[in-house]
């Protein structure tokens, strides 16, 4: 009798292996023992063929006590389903919203096991990081960009009409630190290149205030409101802000890619603020103190996940990185730039000593002094020392009264 080994048959089809026990058994007069070393198996193995069904039992435990809620677990596809988030970000997130540390691993085998889909996105063959994250110093390099806030397609209908109906600011003026994600904000209804020289100057005077020392690299597109791909423009900002130790880096036509940051970052804005909040604000001034707490937001509290911040917010990753800078920095005021230009004037005087003549070296400070309201109500003083050197002993002092 040629008879296929029970293991072999086993692995091909375990209820076959069990009707071949229970042949060889009727067969040995129903001799349990005679079976199982026929057959080269235990005695426990031929009653469970015998006695038993054919097909196998289920392995899944009678009892799970550390198996999560079906509350919690539907929560977490929810959640997955809403933000796109995986399971290491979406842990981050479900802990930051509901106080509820979930691990990644559980959160990971829910997601699969529910066959969540996951959102991909196809990026180039050899794509490489547009910075080295790991060794950037905070405040050192920049993207700069506006955004149009009068977009029918980002925004809904009703919010739409209810900025036009009520002359909310239309343009958003965004400086975003590369190592932090720490954001600079400001606001106006036109897009021109004074307002474009005012805000970058305002930005750097701001960090200058608050110990940042290292040289700063910003990288901007071609726009009209900054220097509009003019190379003598781009070399007259270069030479003024060359005073502050600035230096601008145009993009090249239909490289949007190298701005991928400042980008990520006006999709926000349309999700977190202009849908949310636009339509409360009757006002300019409401629009402000509602753009003030936006701005705080995502400094203070909001946490990145790109590369180099590890679910921390820009404040979390400045603390870590031990820079000495003020933290008084993060409080950057949201500004109107034409109540700004009411009350300054433009920034290009404070740098007419660079664009001719020889400049002679004195032991003199020259002060100006200049006042601005905001639209809060808060006072701003700013107060600039102009000493012997360019650079080095330039101080300047912004003070909230």
């Amino acid at each position: 009798m040629n008879i296929i080994p029970y293991h072999e048959l086993r692995k091909i089809s375990p209820e076959k292996a069990r009707e071949l026990i229970r042949k060889v058994f009727e067969a040995n007069n129903k001799n349990i023992s005679k079976t199982a070393k026929i057959l080269g198996v235990s005695r426990h193995t031929v009653r469970r063929a015998v006695y038993g069904p054919v097909e196998d039992k289920s392995r899944k435990p009678k009892t799970c006590p550390k198996k999560l809620s079906s509350e919690l677990e539907n929560l977490i596809i929810q959640e997955a389903k809403k933000t796109g988030f995986r399971y290491r970000r979406l842990s981050l997130y479900l802990f930051r919203k509901y106080g509820v540390k979930i691990s990644e691993n559980t959160i990971k085998s829910i997601l699969k096991r529910n066959s969540v889909p996951r959102k991909t996105r196809k990026t180039k063959k050899g794509e490489r990081s547009l910075y080295d994250y790991e060794s950037l110093i905070p405040f050192s390099e920049f993207q700069l960009d506006t955004k149009h806030l009068l977009d029918k397609e980002s925004l809904p209908k009703e919010v739409y009409e209810h900025m036009i109906k009520y002359n909310l600011p239309c343009y958003e003026w965004n400086m975003i630190d590369v190592a932090t994600r720490t954001r600079f904000t400001a606001y106006s209804y036109e897009l021109s290149s004074t307002f474009g020289f005012m805000f970058i100057t305002l930005v750097v005077l701001w960090l200058r205030t608050h110990n940042v020392r290292n040289p700063i690299r910003i990288r901007l597109d071609n726009g009209a409101e900054f220097c509009g791909g003019s190379e003598k423009k781009l070399k007259e900002w270069n030479e003024m802000l060359s005073f502050l130790g600035v230096e601008l880096n145009p993009i090249p036509p239909k490289a949007k890619h190298l701005m991928g940051i400042i980008e990520n970052s006006h999709r926000a804005d349309d999700e977190y603020f202009l849908m949310i909040h636009a339509e409360r604000c009757i006002t300019k001034d409401e629009f402000m103190t509602r753009a003030q707490k936006w701005q705080d937001t995502w400094n203070f509290y909001r946490p990145h996940n790109g590369k180099g911040m590890n679910g921390r917010t820009p404040f979390e990753k400045f603390r870590d990185s031990k820079i000495l800078v003020s933290s008084h920095v993060f409080q950057f005021p949201t500004l109107l730039l034409e109540d700004l230009l009411k009350k300054v004037g433009t920034f290009y005087s404070l740098f007419c000593n660079k664009l001719g003549g020889k400049y002679v070296f004195t032991t003199c400070r020259v002060f100006v002094t200049l006042s601005y309201l905001s639209s809060s109500g808060s006072m701003w003083i700013v107060i600039y020392e102009f000493g012997r050197t360019d650079f080095i002993s330039f101080s300047i002092w912004l003070q909230r009264l």
